[in-house]
């Protein structure tokens, strides 16, 4: 039975389509990849059905009576909350009975006979949702799935205004797996968690027994946890059976086939036109010059949409750095309290160093101790000479209101814009991409324009924390190449042991002298 059927949907933006007469539907039980290249339409199509965006045609039905649960990255989480605090409210609807329970109890010591009955009646009743909903258990499920995605790292007990833009995210995660609605929408869920939290995520998805969608470029991820593919390309949705891998498989045949079809379309279409044009003045063949012309006309021509330009990521090389990258005596990073044991580390050149290990262990702090953005707690860290420094950083934070050729010009002023536009296109982005503001560009097409930046400075040092969240699998596939063709140094901040184990020749576990208590 269909949950969700959306029939005949167009939707775009300015004379941007997006999505053009495209019909999807969702069965009970059915585990749903989403995917497609960044700037598909993915997230909008999250949007569309859960009526935060209205479709310029068609129509959206959902089942009556159905939860969907959706993780909007957008929601405000109120100040003065602790994590524990809004994980609780997954489950206000318990509260809410307990305090009617309670309220029931009040009630009776002044009720008549007829109607005290009627208040043990509604008493028993409560108590039974109670129990059916596991309401006296709240507590344990709270811990189980805080520890799953990484919270129990954090301190349930710290205010939600204190976050990270990453921790946020996992609340939002967490309460979302605690309400267990009919339909679980989730938007890129592993960006923010480590390689053991994937793990947990990727267990605790494989056995729910309802409905999700899910959007993802983790590949490893999708494989483990969806029967069912829909694929976002050139404005329509097509539906898959099976595997990430069995997709692969039958698209390319498809697109083949539609290949072999369009050639020999074209040849008949040729051949009629030829016959046509030579035959058509001439009075003893003009009547089979007609036919062939009916015929010509009642084509129903294809077209084979050519294949978006793929990114080519290439890094400009600085001249060589000094033998040392960076040394460390006794470093201990943190802000108010220490995160990290004394430290003495040292990196050389040539070394492409990956920092793993749970969030929250001290990885992006490590890092921007390194490169004097924030004051160590103790220690101190020294760095070689002559080095020219890349920095992807992991969060940007604030509204950028620039379009991307603003956004580029700002960090190369020389260059012209038709240099502005060829670098930008090189990392995958078109011309409506580069003409739109920034803000209103989908995660990976953000990534790509700062990875633009990064690729046409000079640089014998890379630092890149989480380089890999949003970017599609084309992207990731390149952005691989180029990091092991890289002739500097770098040092990595990754969760995804299938991107950088090829790339790196050393492993940092941070877990191994951070202060936090790792679960």
């Amino acid at each position: 039975m269909s949950i969700l059927v959306v029939k005949n949907m167009s939707h775009g933006f300015g004379d941007r389509v997006i999505f053009d007469d495209v019909s999807f539907r969702l069965l009970r039980g059915e585990h749903i990849a989403l995917i497609g290249a960044n700037g598909e339409g993915k997230s909008t199509f999250m949007n569309i059905i859960t009526g935060k965006l209205m479709p310029d045609e068609g129509e959206v039905e959902w089942s009556n009576n159905v939860r969907v649960g959706y993780m909007d990255q957008h929601t405000v989480l109120e100040k003065g909350k602790s994590i524990r605090d809004v994980l609780r409210d997954a489950f206000k609807y318990l509260f809410d009975a307990e305090k009617e329970m309670i309220s029931v109890t009040e009630k009776m010591a002044e009720a008549s006979p007829a109607e005290l009955q009627k208040l043990l009646d509604r008493m028993g009743t409560i108590q039974d949702e109670l129990d059916n909903n596991g309401f006296y258990g709240i507590d344990s499920k709270i811990d189980e799935v805080a520890a799953g995605v990484g919270l129990k790292d954090v301190g349930l007990d710290n205010d939600v205004s204190e976050l990270s833009g990453g921790q946020r995210t996992k609340i939002l995660l967490a309460k979302l797996l605690l309400e267990a609605p009919d339909v679980l929408l989730l938007d890129e869920p592993t960006n923010f968690l480590d390689e053991q939290h994937v793990e947990w995520l990727k267990r605790y998805l494989e056995n729910y027994d309802k409905a999700f969608i899910v959007i993802s470029h983790d590949i490893e991820f999708l494989d483990g946890v969806i029967n069912i593919i829909y694929h976002v390309e050139n404005k329509k949705l097509t539906r898959y059976v099976g595997s990430y891998n069995e997709f692969l498989r039958v698209h390319e045949a498809k697109k083949l086939q539609m290949e072999s079809d369009y050639e020999r379309q074209q040849k008949e279409i040729t051949r009629l036109e030829v016959f046509v044009a030579k035959n058509k003045a001439r009075a003893s063949t003009s009547g089979m010059a007609k036919a062939r012309q009916k015929k010509l006309d009642k084509i129903d021509r294809m077209e084979i949409t050519k294949d978006k330009p793929k990114p080519q990521f290439n890094f400009k090389s600085a001249r060589a750095s000094g033998k040392m990258i960076f040394r460390t005596k006794d470093l201990v990073t943190g802000y108010d309290t220490p995160l990290s044991k004394p430290l003495d580390l040292y990196m050389e050149r040539g070394q492409k160093i990956a920092l793993v290990g749970a969030n929250g262990v001290g990885k992006t702090t490590l890092l921007k101790s390194l490169m004097g953005d924030i004051k160590s707690v103790s220690g101190k860290a020294s760095l070689g000479d002559y080095q020219y420094i890349g920095y992807y950083e992991q969060e940007i934070k604030g509204l950028n209101r620039n379009n991307c050729i603003e956004e580029f010009w700002k960090e190369f002023p020389s260059f012209t814009q038709r240099e502005v536009r060829s670098a930008l296109a090189k990392c995958g982005l078109t011309t409506k991409h580069i003409e739109s503001r920034v803000t209103v560009l989908s995660g990976g097409e953000q990534a790509k324009v700062r990875l633009a930046k990064l690729l046409n400075r000079e640089t014998n040092i890379l630092i890149l924390d989480e380089p890999t969240n949003h970017l599609d699998v084309d992207a990731k596939d390149e952005l691989k190449r180029a990091l092991k063709e890289y002739t500097g140094s770098i040092l990595l901040v990754c969760h995804e042991p299938e991107f950088y184990q090829d790339v790196v020749t050393d492993v940092w576990n941070c877990e191994e002298w951070t202060t936090k208590i790792v679960e």
